[in-house]
């Protein structure tokens, strides 16, 4: 299933079910909400909140192996928070400049 942010400030972002429900809770929300609204009051918060889980979790990146670590380590390619959250905080900054909510489930 998709969850999708819509928002006149900007194009529509989609998301996988998983990623979307992890994101609603970083927004302080109901991950379990068939819909819902993040109010232009609520996205100074959601903003910072989102920020400040990237970088918490760019803070948490594997580093490449040394040399002389496991030459036999798989190297972490997964797509990461910040990859994943960036449309979505793109959409929640361009719709506090444009001062509109941004919903999902609607």
């Amino acid at each position: 299933m998709l969850i999708t942010f819509k928002s006149a400030a900007s194009g529509d972002v989609m998301m996988f079910e998983e990623s979307g429900k992890a994101l609603l809770s970083l927004l302080g929300k109901d991950p379990e909400a068939d819909r819902g609204i993040v109010t232009v009051e609520q996205l100074p918060g959601a903003i910072a909140a989102v920020q400040a889980a990237v970088q918490a979790d760019k803070s948490m990146l594997r580093k490449p192996p040394d040399a002389d670590e496991d030459a036999d380590r798989e190297p972490d390619d997964g797509v990461q928070l910040a990859q994943r959250a960036l449309p979505l905080l793109e959409l929640l900054e361009r719709s506090l400049q444009d001062k509109v909510p941004v919903t999902w489930g609607v």
